[in-house]
């Protein structure tokens, strides 16, 4: 009795597979079918089919370039801060590495100013 049950079971569980694989969409070979209606429908589900996969692939691809245009415009304004940044550094660089003309020394080649000046020949 237990084997008549598992095996009702596993027969059941064959019979909805197979009808199962008869719904799962895709491309079908049309030539196969004999008679003019059937081949029409099954063109037309291979269409159906084709169409419907298209507009997947379509709708993907756009999430696809909708998240890399954001993803961009978010490294645009991260580029534009970082030269701003280093904007404000080269000034603040240049503000320190510039010193007053009164504190800088002559250098020990150049005449001093106070020097007295040679003669000069005629």
């Amino acid at each position: 009795m237990h084997r008549s049950w598992m095996a009702a079971a596993v027969l059941a569980v064959l019979a909805t597979g197979v009808a199962r694989a008869q719904d799962v969409p895709g491309i079908e070979l049309c030539t196969a079918e004999k008679t003019m209606e059937r081949r029409t429908g099954c063109l037309q589900s291979n269409i159906n089919f084709l169409k419907s996969a298209l507009s997947k692939v379509a709708l993907d691809s756009h999430q696809k370039l909708d998240a890399a245009n954001r993803q961009i415009d978010a490294l645009k304004a991260t580029v534009a801060g970082l030269q701003a940044a280093v904007t404000q550094l080269q000034g603040q660089v240049e503000a320190l590495t510039k010193k007053p003309a009164a504190t800088v020394a002559p250098a020990k080649d150049s005449p001093a100013k106070d020097a007295p000046k040679a003669p000069e020949a005629k």
